[in-house]
């Protein structure tokens, strides 16, 4: 996942180790820099291209969740073209992270790839550093999104993996057919 010549900061080694840690299953990253929702892969798999369209075997999971938040979210589920993420309207919000731009070593990809979180990255504005008397608006553009996209934890197969006694098992490998991504239980 992360090339020879990456450094992983340790602030980043220990974010990696509580995913492992906890049985997480859903996850959001806030940046700014732009106005969209984007989803794994994040990085191409052809890595010398850049914008290359690159799905997971869960792209229409990912796809649901990354449009449960735009959907959400009043100023990027506006269909104006002329306002800040405008060139993202005819992609109702969303977009592949490596058909946008392709980079290594994102949170999105390595969740997907070593934990079961299905994590996206919200843009929340197009300012990358917004001023203080901007967050309070940003906050609330975001909260009814952030809201929404948790609700989504809901959404697909719940249950408890036992043996015939009734004890739960842990890291039993679960596979849906179609779907070459598998999950575990946890605890």
């Amino acid at each position: 996942f992360f090339s020879p010549v990456f450094q992983v900061a340790p602030e980043t080694k220990a974010v990696m180790k509580w995913l492992r840690s906890i049985p997480f299953v859903l996850s959001a990253s806030l940046h700014g820099g732009e106005l969209v929702v984007t989803y794994p892969y994040d990085y191409s798999r052809h890595p010398m291209e850049e914008k290359m369209f690159s799905p997971t075997p869960d792209e229409k999971v990912f796809k649901m969740l990354a449009k449960a938040y735009a959907d959400a979210h009043p100023v990027i589920s506006d269909r104006s073209e002329l306002r800040c993420g405008g060139n993202f309207v005819k992609r109702g919000g969303i977009i592949n992270g490596a058909e946008w731009y392709s980079f290594t070593g994102g949170m999105a990809d390595f969740n997907y790839l070593h934990t079961n979180c299905f994590e996206i990255t919200v843009e929340v504005g197009c300012e990358k550093f917004p001023l203080e008397e901007e967050l309070f608006t940003i906050w609330h553009e975001n909260k009814g999104a952030l809201l929404n996209y948790m609700e989504m934890v809901h959404r697909g197969i719940k249950g408890i993996v036992s043996d015939k006694f009734g004890n739960p098992i842990k890291n039993a490998r679960i596979s849906v057919r179609g779907i070459q991504h598998d999950v575990t239980t946890g605890n």
